[in-house]
C-alpha cells in the first residue's frame, strides 16, 4: 500500500547506503531492532571503491545477519525496488552526482545527504530536480532525521543510551525540525522530558541552500493526524523562518507549533559573526534571531523568553493539549533489548566464519536449508546437492543433468596428465590417499582445467562487448593471449574428441537457445582454418556450456553470473570430476603394490654448465 505524501519514513522504510559505512548501518539496525521493527532498515550498501559485490556482516538484535553490498547504486536499486530511500555518504566530491542518480530512480522517494561543502549551484540544481521530480532530499550537511519506532537515519538520535533515555523507540504526538544536526538530540531528549515525546524528528542541515526547508516539513507534520504539536528550532541568517511566519497568517498551519531561533547572542558581538553553519550569518537587521523569534510570536506561534525556558513552554502546551482531549495519554512500552558485546548467554559475539550452503546445529543437517533426510527420502542426485551447495537453490533439472555429465567426462584423461601422474608419483612414494589426491590437485590451474574459468569470463566478455568471432580472434592476437578453450595436444578436426561432442549433443536436445556455444563454434571453424589442433576443447565447452544453461534459467542477472564465473565455481567443476580419477589412480597403484618411482635418465635432456663456466665467476670475484 503507497505511503501518504507527508510519511518520508515508516516502520517499514528500507534504504540503500551510499558509502562502506558499517558503523552508521549498525546504529540503524540496533535503533530498528530496539523499535521492534519486523525487518532491518537497511536493504543494501553500495561501496564504490569494493571491487566485486559482497557481504556486511551486521547484527539484528542477538543475531548476525548479511546485508548485500554492491559496487553500483543502479545495481542496487535493481535488486531492491522496495526500499525508497538513498541515505548517501559520498563525500563532497561526489555526493551531486550520486545525488542525481539516485534521485532519477522511480523507486527511490528520499534521498539524504550527508556530505558538508557541496557547492551551493550544485545544491540549487538538486533542489530544483526533486520537485521536479516530487521527490525529497534531507541535507546537505545533515545528520538526517528519525521516526521514532520506525526508521532513522544513520547516527541521527546518537548513541544507544540517548535513543533509550529520549524514548526514540516508540512514536509520541511532536514533530520536530531544525537546521542543526546536533541539536536534533538534545531537542528529542529535551520533548521525551516534557511530553510523551517525538513522532518524528528531522535536520535539514545548516547549508544557505536546504535540500528542503523548515515549513516543507511543518506542513507534512500538519497532514499527518498522528502528530499533534510541533517544535522548530531555527537560526540567525536567511529567511526561512519567515516562510513559517507567512503560513501561520495565512491559516496553512493550525496546530500549535513552539518555535525557537537561536543565536540571540550574536547582538553582544561587535561585529557580523558565523557561526557554525553556512547559512548562519545574518546579513541584515531581519536576519537575526531576535527579528525572527518577534515575527514568529506575532504571527501565533509559541516562543520562549529564552533557550532556558523552551523545556517548560513544550510542557504547558503539550498539557493544554492532553486537557482539551487532542492527546490521549499513551501506555508506555518498553523497548526490546539489545545485546551488547559479549559475555556468553546474555550477550553477543562477531563470528569468524560465515556459512551460507550448511548447518549441523539441530537435530538433522541441512543442505542449503534442506534437511539431508529430506535429500535423501525425495531422491536429490549429485547434481542436486552440487546445485544445493554450490548455488544455494535447487536448480532444474537440465541443470543438475548438466553437472553430472561434466563430472563423468572430466573424471579422468589417463596417466599421463599432470595431476594423475601426481597423484601417481606419490602415491608410488608410499604416501596416504589425501597426500596423493592433494598433490594431483594442486597442479589444476591456468594450463591445466583452469581454462574453463577463462574460456566462459573471455568468451562471454567478447559476446557481451558485441564482437564478432572473427573480431575476438584478431582481439586475442593483438593483445598476445592464447584462447582459452581452444586448441588440443592430440586431438584436431581430424580426431574429433568424443567428449566435446557429447557435450555439444547435449546442448543441441537440452537447450532452447546456446548462444554462446554457437559463438565459440564459429571461433572454432577461424582458428582450425589456421592449424587443425585449434578445436574446441572439452575445458572450454563445459565453460562455455554453463553460461548458456546460467542464462536458459533466467534466474540469475548478468552481475550474479560473471560473479559465478569469477570466483572459480566453473573450475570447481573439473577440479571435483577429476578427483573421482585421482582417486582411482591412488587406489590403481595400492593394489599393484608400486615401487618408489624414479624417472628415466633418457628422458631429461642434461644441459649443465662446463667446471670453467661454473668457476668462472667465483675467480672473477677473488681478482676484485
Amino acid at each position: 500500500m503507497a505511503k501518504p505524501d507527508y510519511v518520508l519514513f515508516d516502520r517499514d522504510t528500507t534504504s540503500i547506503i551510499f558509502g562502506n559505512q558499517q558503523a552508521a548501518v549498525q546504529r540503524m539496525l540496533h535503533f530498528g531492532y530496539l523499535a521492534g521493527r519486523d525487518k532491518p532498515s537497511v536493504a543494501a550498501i553500495v561501496n564504490p571503491s569494493g571491487g566485486r559485490k559482497g557481504l556486511m556482516k551486521v547484527f539484528y538484535g542477538r543475531d548476525e545477519i548479511l546485508l548485500p553490498m554492491y559496487n553500483k547504486l543502479s545495481t542496487a536499486v535493481k535488486n531492491h525496488p522496495d526500499a525508497d530511500v538513498v541515505i548517501n555518504f559520498a563525500s563532497f566530491r561526489s555526493a551531486y552526482k550520486v545525488s542525481v542518480e539516485a534521485l532519477n530512480y522511480p523507486t527511490i522517494k528520499t534521498v539524504v545527504i550527508i556530505a558538508e561543502g557541496i557547492p551551493e549551484r550544485q545544491t540549487r540544481e538538486l533542489i530544483a530536480l526533486r520537485k521536479k521530480l516530487g521527490k525529497w532530499i534531507i541535507g546537505p550537511a545533515t545528520v538526517g532525521g528519525f521516526v521514532a519506532g520506525g526508521f532513522k537515519v544513520g547516527n541521527a538520535g546518537g548513541a544507544l543510551s540517548n535513543l533509550l533515555m529520549s524514548k526514540l523507540y516508540r512514536r509520541g504526538s511532536v514533530g520536530f525540525v531544525s537546521k542543526s544536526g546536533g541539536m536534533l538530540n538534545e531537542m528529542a531528549n529535551m520533548i521525551s522530558l516534557n511530553s510523551d515525546g517525538v513522532y518524528e524528528g528531522i535536520a535539514i542541515g545548516g547549508d544557505k541552500y536546504p535540500g528542503s526547508t523548515l515549513l516543507e516539513h511543518l506542513q507534512r507534520y500538519e497532514a499527518n493526524p498522528d502528530i499533534k504539536m510541533m517544535v522548530v528550532l531555527g537560526e540567525i541568517g536567511g529567511d526561512d523562518e519567515y516562510e513559517i511566519v507567512d503560513a501561520l497568517k495565512d491559516g496553512q498551519i493550525k496546530k500549535p507549533v513552539i518555535a525557537w531561533v537561536t543565536g540571540t547572542c550574536a547582538k553582544v558581538f561587535p561585529s557580523e559573526v558565523q557561526f557554525g553553519h553556512a547559512g548562519a550569518m545574518a546579513r541584515g537587521e531581519t536576519e537575526t534571531a531576535d527579528a525572527k523569534n518577534t515575527a514568529l510570536k506575532d504571527a501565533g506561534a509559541y516562543v520562549p523568553g529564552s533557550y532556558d525556558d523552551l523545556d517548560e513552554l513544550i510542557r504547558e502546551v503539550y498539557e493544554d493539549l492532553k486537557v482539551n482531549g487532542i492527546i490521549a495519554e499513551k501506555e508506555e512500552e518498553a523497548p526490546r533489548e539489545v545485546p551488547v558485546d559479549y559475555d556468553p548467554g546474555t550477550m553477543r559475539k562477531s563470528s569468524n566464519i560465515i556459512s551460507t550452503i550448511s548447518d549441523d546445529r539441530g537435530d538433522e543437517l541441512m543442505y542449503a536449508g534442506i534437511p539431508i533426510s529430506d535429500v535423501i527420502r525425495d531422491g536429490y542426485s549429485v547434481g542436486d546437492v552440487i546445485s544445493l551447495l554450490w548455488f544455494k537453490k535447487r536448480l532444474p533439472k537440465y541443470v543438475t543433468e548438466f553437472l553430472e555429465l561434466a563430472l563423468r567426462i572430466t573424471a579422468d584423461h589417463g596417466p599421463c596428465v599432470s595431476g594423475a601422474h601426481n597423484a601417481i608419483v606419490t602415491a608410488m612414494a608410499g604416501k596416504d590417499l589425501t597426500a596423493s589426491v592433494a598433490a594431483g590437485v594442486l597442479t589444476i590451474g591456468p594450463r591445466f582445467g583452469g581454462a574453463i574459468d577463462d574460456a566462459a569470463k573471455y568468451f562471454k566478455d567478447a559476446l557481451d562487448r558485441g564482437l564478432t568471432p572473427r573480431q575476438f580472434v584478431d582481439e586475442m592476437k593483438a593483445k598476445n593471449i592464447n584462447i582459452p578453450g581452444i586448441g588440443h595436444r592430440i586431438k584436431s578436426v581430424h580426431n574429433p574428441d568424443m567428449r566435446v561432442n557429447l557435450l555439444e549433443e547435449w546442448a543441441f536436445a537440452n537447450l532452447p537457445k546456446h548462444k554462446l556455444l554457437d559463438f565459440a563454434l564459429e571461433v572454432e571453424r577461424i582458428t582450425t582454418a589456421k592449424k587443425n589442433n585449434l578445436i574446441f576443447n572439452v575445458d572450454g565447452c563445459v565453460g562455455i556450456l554453463f553460461v548458456d544453461i546460467l542464462h536458459s534459467t533466467e534466474i540469475y542477472t548478468e552481475d550474479e553470473i560473471d560473479e559465478i564465473i569469477n570466483i572459480g565455481t566453473l573450475n570447481g567443476i573439473f577440479v571435483l570430476g577429476r578427483t573421482i580419477g585421482m582417486i582411482g589412480h591412488y587406489l590403481d597403484q595400492k593394489r599393484l603394490h608400486s615401487r618408489l618411482y624414479r624417472h628415466p635418465w633418457d628422458d631429461v635432456l642434461y644441459m649443465l654448465p662446463s667446471e670453467t663456466e661454473a668457476l668462472e665467476y667465483a675467480e672473477t670475484k677473488k681478482k676484485r
